[in-house]
């Protein structure tokens, strides 16, 4: 027994409590795709998950998912050692023809997909060009790699060809790569493509985007980065990013991560990627409700984005109209930037005493200072939902800022 091992995580622990910022998990059981109760059965409207199209609760999402538990709940082991279920191979199928690529591969969650990608196909003497506002899981991938990684200002593409150029000089033999998100996950803004696949192309460098909030909620079909791109320019950009890395943990409505890609680097992936080769496979359920809600998107895309947008639009016009401090955007991510990590636990638990639950997202998820609420919408939230929200957000501030 180690107690000097013990003695020191308990102080560390003490000293996130004493700074707001310790983590802990609330059990809560969802009643439908934005409502949810938790163990006294208190009932919630949600406005921190990342279910955007509200999916979570479709009646043949649901369906698809209990059909497919007829066939067993798990494979109990790898995808190479004990085969794929047939609905693997069919949602890596839909996911390729979907985001227009030669090929897909599942990994067990977003996060292990960009740690697979990242790890497996940069080598000791490439370097990685990495957004300074990436997610966890891409600069974890980049720590574990071999791989020199040099981080460049949000999208700050002029600061990325200049880091590209000092590069080229001192290792003009190495592979270069450009990682972004599509979709920040904190700000909620939108990796500048046009101007990355530029520079990819004129730097030959590999380019890797994480669409895992931006698959199912950007693009006129909600095809992500690409095609939102796409609709804005006119021009297709699809051959020239590499990677699409993904997950089937959001707008999809289920749990998983994938990347697509042409076929060499999937066919690579397979035989290389640890995190993908020593994984139990996903189980029949699992995938199969992915690949409903995938269906259902492409099928109801309009429908479906619609409302999203709609809504996105409604909550930000009424909470910029009241003052509060928001990131400016699009997106159904709507940052509202408190500042202190105390002051934004004080405002989430306020919300909580009023039935809504909104996430305090403290360092270090965002740097010291700039602790917000993260709002996340939802195409299922209905008008009534958004406006009681918004008024109580509205109050809580005022009263917050009066004191």
């Amino acid at each position: 027994m180690n107690l000097n091992l013990e003695n020191k995580l308990k102080e560390e622990l003490e000293e996130l409590k004493n700074n707001n910022l310790n983590r802990t998990i609330d059990d809560l059981r969802f009643i439908s795709s934005t409502k949810a109760i938790d163990k006294n059965g208190k009932e919630f409207l949600v406005f921190g998950t990342n279910n955007y199209l509200g999916l979570t609760h479709h009646p043949e999402v649901i369906k698809a998912s209990k059909e497919a538990n007829d066939f067993g709940t798990s494979s109990t082991g790898s995808r190479l050692t004990t085969g794929a279920s047939f609905e693997a191979r069919e949602l890596e199928n839909n996911l390729s023809e979907f985001k227009n690529t030669e090929s897909t591969l599942i990994f067990n969650t977003g996060y292990m997909a960009n740690l697979g990608v990242i790890y497996a196909i940069t080598k000791e003497n490439d370097v990685i060009f990495s957004d300074q506002l990436n997610h966890a899981s891409i600069i974890d991938g980049t720590k574990i790699s071999k791989a020199s990684v040099r981080i460049y200002k949000h999208k700050d593409t002029s600061d990325l060809e200049n880091l590209i150029k000092k590069e080229l000089k001192a290792n003009p033999e190495s592979n270069f790569f450009i990682v972004t998100d599509g979709v920040f996950s904190m700000d909620g803004d939108i990796a500048p493509l046009p101007e990355l696949v530029e520079i990819a192309n004129k730097y030959n460098c590999c380019l890797i985007i994480d669409d895992a909030h931006a698959t199912g909620v950007i693009g006129k079909t909600g095809k992500g980065t690409v095609e939102y791109f796409k609709d804005k320019t006119g021009k297709d950009l699809s051959e020239f990013v590499d990677l699409q890395i993904g997950t089937l943990s959001k707008a999809l409505a289920s749990e998983g991560g994938f990347v697509c890609g042409k076929k060499v680097y999937i066919d690579y992936l397979i035989n290389k990627s640890r995190p993908f080769i020593f994984s139990t496979a996903l189980s029949p359920a699992t995938i199969a409700s992915a690949n409903k809600a995938l269906i259902l998107l492409k099928d109801n895309n309009e429908e479906y984005l619609n409302n999203l947008n709609e809504n996105t639009k409604l909550m930000r016009k009424l909470l910029s109209n009241a003052g509060l401090n928001i990131v400016e955007g699009e997106t159904p991510i709507i940052p509202i930037i408190i500042g202190s990590a105390d002051l934004a636990n004080r405002f989430s638990k306020e919300l909580e005493k009023e039935g809504i639950l909104v996430s305090a997202i403290r360092p270090p998820s965002v740097p010291k200072g700039q602790s917000r609420l993260r709002l996340t919408i939802m195409a299922t939230h209905t008008k009534e939902e958004i406006e009681y929200t918004a008024d109580k957000i509205i109050n809580i501030w005022n009263n917050l800022n009066t004191e």
